[in-house]
Formats: C-alpha cells, sequence, structure tokens
C-alpha cells in the first residue's frame, strides 16, 4: 500500500461540479492498494499518517502530528500511484488491486484514522475527481507499507 501525504493550509475535493470532501489545516492523503495488501498495510499506513509528525511547533521544528494540532484528513482512493513506468512511456498497473478489495482496504484506512479521533473527510472511489491541494511548506511525504522507500 502506498500513500502520498502532504500537508496542506486547505484541500478539497469535487466530484461532477460538487464538493464531495473539504478540510482546512491538515493532511491530503492520496492512498494506493496494491495487489496481496491486507490488513497488516491498512494498519501500518493508518498508524504512520496518523503519528507523522510534519507540523511545526512553537520552536519552528517539525514535532507535531495532524491529531496534535487539531487538524483533519482529506482521503482519496488513487490506484494511479501504482503505476509502473519502467519500461516505455505508457505506465502499467497490474500491481494495483483489484477495486472491491482496493475499496475495502481504503475504507479500513480511513476507519483507523477515524478511531484515532482525526476528522477524515474524502473523495469519491472511483470517480473522476478534481482535487484541490494548498500544500503548505511545501511538505510532501511518501509512504509505501512495503518499504520500498
Amino acid at each position: 500500500m502506498r500513500a502520498v501525504v502532504q500537508r496542506v493550509s486547505k484541500s478539497s475535493v469535487t466530484v461532477d461540479g460538487e464538493v464531495t470532501g473539504s478540510i482546512g489545516r491538515g493532511l491530503m492523503v492520496l492512498i494506493g492498494v496494491e495487489e496481496g495488501d491486507g490488513e497488516q498495510d491498512a494498519a501500518y499506513i493508518a498508524d504512520k499518517i496518523a503519528g507523522l509528525r510534519i507540523f511545526e511547533d512553537e520552536e519552528g521544528k517539525l514535532n507535531l502530528s495532524v491529531s496534535d494540532i487539531g487538524g483533519s484528513v482529506l482521503a482519496v482512493s488513487q490506484f494511479t500511484l501504482l503505476g509502473d513506468a519502467r519500461k516505455g512511456r505508457r505506465p502499467g498497473f497490474s500491481r494495483a488491486a483489484r477495486p472491491e478489495e482496493a475499496n475495502a482496504l481504503y475504507r479500513n484506512v480511513i476507519g483507523k484514522i477515524a478511531e484515532k479521533g482525526i476528522e477524515v473527510a474524502e473523495g469519491v472511489f472511483r470517480a473522476e475527481m478534481m482535487v484541490e491541494i494548498h500544500n503548505d511548506g511545501p511538505v510532501t511525504i511518501l509512504l509505501d507499507s512495503h518499504k520500498n522507500f
């Protein structure tokens, strides 16, 4: 499972002209589920997202988590995070999980983050979305439950 985590001042997702998820200060998270991922991967990613200390404390050090600042998470499922562009110019997506499996694990990640008392907004699974991201810093962190990076 992969996630792209961006510290944001605000972020929103729009589907068919309607805002489906919106947050103020917090984290915008794109989540990609890989074939073979399971509960452990979901728990790992959720724990990392909730605990990442990428907000500044009073001394200007990245020492606070989204929970510490009372922020929110905007989660969007994105199978293209599993795209493989090592050969040719068109990425292959054979490593991405099938939609039913991906949605279940994506929902699992959202649930685990919410269980930690963090408000979670979201996009619409498999929908064409417009994502507005006000990356603060900018700060962007890549996560991979298989620890490939």
